[in-house]
């Protein structure tokens, strides 16, 4: 079943970078932004997670954490996460438990060839840990303020 906009969102524990298995329930009490990506050092997935970055104060501010979703495994998040000084987890989504609970693990097609990955998206959860909003098919530009411009206007 795939969580839609007013439902809970479940309480999967996934590995991530910091060496703990996180389940988004962990955040109840702060607003969530739940970045999915396709792969770590990638040009798109770099620019998304240092726009993140670049934005991580404005939002503490409104009492929001972001957490970014791939299926790469822990190591490599760790070396992302060094690499760029992402001040926030990742989580090592390696058997797309939270991708397909999210409806992000899809059919993809490049240069002819068709495989299963992530479809990047980007979904916010209330502190009551109810999804509240949905990016899908997310262009990176302008994004994270898309995101940020949301939470202030209506979570604050």
């Amino acid at each position: 079943m795939t969580v839609e906009i007013g439902m809970q969102v479940p309480e999967l524990g996934v590995a991530a970078n910091n060496g703990e298995t996180v389940s988004l329930a962990n955040f109840k009490g702060k607003n969530v932004i739940v970045y999915f990506y396709p792969k770590d050092m990638t040009p798109g997935c770099t620019t998304e997670a240092c726009d993140f970055r670049d934005q991580v104060q404005q939002f503490t501010e409104v009492n929001a954490v972001i957490v970014g979703v791939s299926p790469d495994p822990v190591d490599r998040h760790q070396k992302f996460v060094e690499k760029y000084g992402l001040p926030f987890l990742l989580l090592a989504d390696t058997e797309h438990q939270l991708a397909e609970a999210f409806g992000v693990w899809k059919l993809k097609k490049n240069f002819g060839k068709e495989y299963m990955g992530i479809e990047r998206s980007t979904f916010i959860i209330d502190k009551e840990g109810k999804l509240v909003k949905e990016w899908r098919k997310v262009q990176v530009k302008g994004h994270v303020d898309e995101a940020l411009t949301y939470i202030k206007e209506n979570l604050n």
